[in-house]
């Protein structure tokens, strides 16, 4: 009986001592088991979870392209307006050119007709400014006693009230009149005046015409049409 319970003992011990033997040795096979397989798996397969693993994340990476087009887009804006700003000085500057000019011929003269083109009687700072300009200037000389300028005068009158050009200014200087002033009779001579009713073109400082015959209103319009920018 005590050989029989000897025998079972020890039996139990070698059965408690290989267990963890046979474990150990299916741990090792599976551990080389896996070793293996990575070791012989194809390059292939390898690359092509390399490029899924890259591929997903560049769909999880931000859009740098949309990005870039709207920045793009945004700097065109700014383009933009930044043009509209500079056409929009550019005509204020205009604007402002003109308003100037305006105020540099504005004239202080008596004005006798013409809203465009006015026809003023004379003084020396009108006559000096619109000499001065790119207009073309009439100057009518007129003699209060004379019977054919008494006739013209309001042709020449009619003609400054229908144009609408700003180009042209006229003047009428009185001539061996009771009106007449020192002024007046040095022009007569700086332009070589000889009779009442003579009219002169000057352009841009020059004259350009000078004529003491009488016109009628056709003549004044074809006449000042020359001078006129077309």
């Amino acid at each position: 009986m005590d050989y029989i319970n000897v025998f079972m003992k020890n039996n139990n011990s070698q059965k408690g001592f290989a267990m963890p033997i046979v474990i150990a040795i299916v741990a090792l096979v599976v551990v080389i088991g896996g070793v293996a397989y990575f070791a012989t798996r194809p390059q292939s397969s390898v690359n092509d979870e390399v490029m899924k693993k890259d591929s997903a994340a560049m769909e999880r990476a931000p859009d740098n392209t949309r990005e870039k087009k709207d920045g793009e887009t945004m700097m065109k804006d700014e383009g933009s307006m930044m043009e509209k700003k500079d056409d929009a000085m550019m005509k204020g500057e205009t604007l402002m050119k003109k308003e100037g000019e305006a105020m540099m011929t504005k004239y202080t003269g008596t004005v006798l007709a013409g809203a465009s083109a006015p026809l003023l009687e004379y003084n020396k700072a009108d006559y000096d400014a619109a000499i001065a300009s790119d207009k073309l200037v009439v100057l009518y000389f007129y003699a209060n006693w004379c019977p054919i300028c008494k006739v013209e005068f309001p042709i020449i009158q009619e003609t400054f009230n229908e144009l609408t050009t700003d180009k042209v200014i006229g003047i009428r200087i009185n001539y061996k009149d009771s009106n007449t002033d020192k002024d007046e009779e040095n022009l007569a001579r700086q332009y070589g005046i000889t009779y009442q009713h003579t009219k002169v073109f000057v352009k841009n400082g020059t004259q350009v015409l000078k004529a003491p015959d009488t016109w009628d209103d056709k003549r004044y319009d074809i006449e000042i049409s020359k001078y006129l920018p077309q």
